[in-house]
Parts: structure tokens; sequence; C-alpha cells
């Protein structure tokens, strides 16, 4: 087994600083460098995985191939160094707690009293070396780096971690370990300078624990100026060379950039015993994708997303970054406005007519509508009746998730006049249940036991628009999080509406993807396309949903190779199931208004959204 070198991230003064965007770029810059990375998300908190919290509290819960549901972080390591994680990748001290405890009722420790330390600590180490070992990229053997991130700042929550990867810097040997210490250097505008205490006092408190950063990144609105620089280096003992400044920036996919043009991968590499081994970074890529970024400003396409946690974007992080690898794909910059969900329902042009006006106004002045996925009543009719605009008003519609659902339950509501068609996740005694709950699903657990993972869909028809912008491929497999599907036995009744079901799993029985016929763009998908899209990979269902928005879907399935397999036509299957004529859906202009969009952690104070 060959020696393992670790690149631990911590952060201090405050959180959300962006350490997970810190941890990835990275990782992109040593893969750049020549070398293999894996990485690990260590989160203090007592939950065993993220599956049961709210997007409001820890942002969206982003799903692994394993069905592993974890920290949105690990989203940013598979994007960044193109990627793909296992559920162990993410240590929370749930989950190391109850390993330890599970040890000790087996007998493991034969009779010793269980403490934090040693066997916590021990825990948390063995577990670090066990998963650093696993390939993560696809090719046979270890990594040659692991990048490990700490999550929170240094509080009474990490102690238990910080002890562990204090004995783990002694257990693999100062060569084999370096610590990257991300800090905010903040400027009071009272008096206009970049302050260094907040740093100071988070690096002395490091280092009270027995940990000494070997790198300074340092979060600022600007460069930090040199004698800040040597006020840090001075009281904080790090070398000036081995801090740098990770200041604001139009898009996130500069920040490997600037770790590299402050020579960041060197100070890893003198730290790690890498020089020889390395060679020089190669991010022309990144160069060329962060720059046409910053390029796109004069050809906007606008998608609302109507959501139920719209207030905080991160709970649709990996939504709005497949939307801009799409955007970007087509060279268009991307504008996002977020619709929440219950402004759209009539109660709320009674109570208050103003957001009422303004969520309408908003969502007719988009080019493309997104319903994301979502679990609970609130907000659902608001979205049923954004997925209705969409269909009357010929705009190109994405579905994801609970998003195909409330297409379904709308099509059956309008078209087939079944008014009270719903989910049972909503109203568990309606006649007509659209959507069910899965057989397999758990009635008395929440967490990991929904339909989690990645999960293979056939086409039924080669000639539909899915198919088209997957590759003209017989199968795909994309990353599922639901444990309610459209109920198999109303499917026939809603093709004989017009919906054609052009995706199905294995069995035959369970919908992964629905499309309307004789609409410009209209596709609901059972499973989340967004945890795979990659900077340079767009999603192929988030790709043909800008391409609509812009107009360019034509020529966009023009470049997709045909392949005939002896499969009927959309247009013979729809038919075939009786297409109902009412479907045509009415022609209507939309005016065009503008909104601001939203900007994230790594933004500009121009509104530029990342």
């Amino acid at each position: 087994m060959k020696k393992m070198k670790y690149v631990l991230v911590t952060g201090g003064v405050v959180s959300g600083l962006g350490k997970g965007v810190t941890a990835s770029s990275i990782g992109v810059v040593l893969k750049a460098c020549g070398l293999r990375v894996t990485s690990i998300k260590i989160d203090p908190y007592l939950n065993t995985d993220a599956g049961t919290m709210s997007p409001l509290e820890h942002g969206e819960v982003f799903v692994l191939d394993d069905g592993g549901e974890v920290d949105l972080d690990l989203g940013n390591y598979e994007r960044f160094m193109d990627i793909k994680l296992t559920r162990d990748n993410n240590i929370t001290t749930g989950k190391i707690y109850q390993s330890v405890i599970d040890k000790e009722r087996r007998g493991d420790y034969l009779g010793k009293t269980v403490q934090v330390v040693p066997h916590i600590t021990d825990a948390i180490q063995d577990w670090i070396e066990r998963v650093a070992q696993v390939p993560v990229d696809g090719k046979s053997g270890p990594a040659d780096v692991c990048v490990i991130e700490l999550g929170g700042t240094i509080d009474i929550e990490s102690m238990p971690f910080i002890e562990a990867l204090s004995q783990f810097s002694c257990r693999v040997g100062s060569g084999n370990f370096c610590l990257i210490h991300v800090s905010l250097v903040p400027v009071l505008n009272v008096v206009g300078e970049q302050k260094t205490k907040p740093t100071q006092h988070s690096v002395r408190g490091l280092r009270g624990l027995g940990l000494t950063p070997d790198i300074l990144a340092c979060r600022s609105t600007s460069v930090l100026d040199e004698t800040v620089k040597e006020k840090l280096s001075q009281f904080c003992h790090v070398p000036e060379e081995n801090i740098v400044t990770l200041y604001d920036v139009p898009n996130i996919w500069h920040i490997p950039l600037l770790l590299r043009d402050q020579k960041a991968h060197e100070s890893i590499l003198k730290k790690l015993n890498l020089l020889s081994v390395a060679q020089e970074p190669n991010l022309d890529e990144w160069t060329s994708r962060a720059e046409i970024c910053d390029m796109l400003s004069d050809d906007p396409v606008r998608i609302a997303l109507v959501g139920k946690y719209t207030g905080l974007p991160d709970a649709y992080l990996s939504i709005v970054k497949a939307l801009l690898h799409a955007a970007i794909a087509r060279h268009k910059k991307l504008i996002v406005d977020w619709v929440p969900a219950t402004e759209l329902e009539d109660i709320t042009a009674k109570e208050n007519p103003d957001a009422y006006r303004a969520a309408w106004n908003t969502l007719k002045g988009a080019d493309g509508i997104l319903v994301p996925g979502g679990f609970g009543d609130r907000g659902v009719q608001g979205k049923i009746l954004a997925a209705k605009y969409a269909r009357e008003n010929r705009i190109p519609y994405l579905g994801i998730c609970l998003g195909m659902q409330i297409a379904v339950i709308e099509i059956a509501r309008s078209v087939l006049g079944l008014r009270d068609a719903n989910s049972t996740e909503f109203d568990l005694d309606t006649k007509n249940p659209c959507c069910i709950f899965m057989p397999e699903g758990s009635t008395t657990h929440m967490g990991g036991t929904m339909r989690l993972g990645s999960r293979r869909t056939y086409f039924q028809v080669r000639d539909c628009t899915s198919a088209k912008l997957y590759g003209n491929r017989s199968f795909i497999d994309e990353r599922h999080r639901h444990r309610y599907e459209v109920n198999p036995d109303m499917v026939a009744r809603l093709e004989h509406a017009g919906l054609s079901f052009t995706g199905k799993d294995e069995t035959g029985r369970r919908m992964e993807i629905v499309e309307l016929l004789n609409h410009p763009y209209f596709i609901g998908a059972q499973f989340h396309p967004e945890y795979k899209s990659r900077p340079g990979k767009p999603s192929a269902l988030f790709l043909g949903l800008i391409a609509a928005a812009c107009g360019e879907l034509e020529s966009l399935l023009q470049g997709c190779r045909s392949k005939e397999n002896g499969t009927v036509s959309m247009k013979q299957h729809v038919y075939q199931n009786g297409y109902d004529s009412k479907l045509a859906a009415i022609s209507s202009e939309c005016s065009k208004i503008y909104s601001s969009s939203n900007s994230n952690r790594y933004c500009n104070g121009n509104g530029v959204l990342l």
C-alpha cells in the first residue's frame, strides 16, 4: 500500500467562507499537476447523513451513485474534480459514534471502557485511512493525495475531529500532511483597512489544539496588502509565500486560477515532498471557461425556478450549477429568477396581492420554467399552476422528481377533467391517485428509505427529444431520490391524454421520463439529472431546456447522432394510445421582464450569478 498524502482544509472566524469550493479548487490544481486526487468531507453533526435535514438548515442534500445522501460540498468535489465519491467519503459525528457503539455491543473492545480518546479518535483516523485508499476516478489503485475538509469552524462540535486529526498528522508523518486554514480578513468600512485580528485569534486557537497551519487561505474582498501579509506571517507563524488571497471574483471557476497564480500548489507540493513527481499545472480549460463566463453579458437566458426553498439558493445548488453548465455550453448568460411557489397561489392573491403579481410577472417573463424536486404539500398548487402555464403557453418546461409528478397531476386535472387528481403524498384519500407511495418504501423511518442512487432508465421511444439529447442511447444511468412515483395503473389514461412516458425502468412499470407532444420542450424526469452535471459536461436535459429557451433546440438536436433500432416513433406511440387534441397548447407571447439575479459566496458586487 503506497503512502498517501493528505491535505486538510479547516475554517475559522465564521462559517460560509467557501471551504468546500477552496478544497475542490485545491483538488483541481493538484490534478492539473498530474496527481490523482480523492476527497473526504467531515461534518461534525450527530446526523448519520444529510438525508433527513431540511434544505433550509444545511442547503441541498446531494446524492451519490451508491445512494449516499451527503453534504452539498461533495457535489462541489464531484463537479470540480470530475470524480465519483461514495457515502463513506462523508464522515459525520453520528456515523463515527454509531460505528464505535456497534463495536462495543459486539464486544470488540474486550471489556475496556469506551472513551472519546482513544476509541472515537482512532475510529476517525481508521475511517480516513480506509476511505482514502478507495479510487474515485475510475482508475485502479489508490489516489496520490486525499483532500479532507473539516466542516464548520473550530468549536465544541468539532473537538473529537480536531484531536483525531492532530494525532493523525503525527501518525502519517509531517511530510505526508499539509494543513490549509481558510480564514476571514474583513475590511471595516469605518477605518477602511484589512483587519488581521480575527485570523490571528483563529490560528492561535487552532495551534492550541495541536494543529499548526502550513498555508493560510485568506478570504477578502480584495487582494491582501503586503503589510497585511507580513503581519499575518509574523503573528500566525506562516511564511509569507504560504499566504494566499481568495478575493471576490466574477465566478468560482477563477478560484483554481487564483491558487495557481499565487503558487499555492508549489507550497502544497513542497510540504508533501511531491515537487519531483508533479508537473506544472495545466489549467487552460478552466481559464477558457472562466473567461467565457465573464464575457457572456449581452445574450441572457432567463429561467424561472419555481420552488419551496427559494429564500436559500444553496437549497437548489446542483440545479443552479447544472443550469450554468448548460448555459455556458450554449454561450448564454444565465439569469435565474427565483419564484416562491406559494406566491403563485390564489390565497396569496388575497393576502399579499403585490407578492402575487410580482411572482406571476417573473414567471411570465421567463424563457424557460423549471420545477425541482421537493417534499411536503406547501407550494404544490403553485407548482401545478406553473406547469399549466408552461404547457398552455408553450414555454419550455423541465420538471425534476416532484416537478415531473406535478406535470402529470396537472394534465390529469386539466385535460382528463379529474379535478381531484393528486399524489397520495398530499391527499391520501384521492380517488384519482396519479402518484403513489412506492411499495418498497418505509412508513416508519425517514432516513435512507427512499429509492436512492444510480438506477437505469430504458428509452421506450427512439425519436423522442430526451433520447436524442442523450445521444440516442438505449439506456441511461441517473441518480434518484424519491419515495413516490407515477401510478402505473393510471399510465394508460395519461397516455390517452397525450403524455408519452418515453423512459421506464427495467420492469416497465416505473415511469422515469415523460414528454408532451406538440410542445417546444416539456419534459419531466423522475431522477435528478443535476447530480451528474459537470463543467464542460452539462446534463442532457438541462442542455435541452436552455437550448429550447433560446430557440436553439432544433440546432442542438441536429448535432445529436441518430440511430435506428426498430423502436416505434414518438408520434406513433402517442397516437396509438389515443392522442387528445385538447393538448394542442395555445401560443402566446410572453413579456420579457428582467429582474435581478442571485449571487453566491464567491461573487463580486455586480450581481453575477455563479
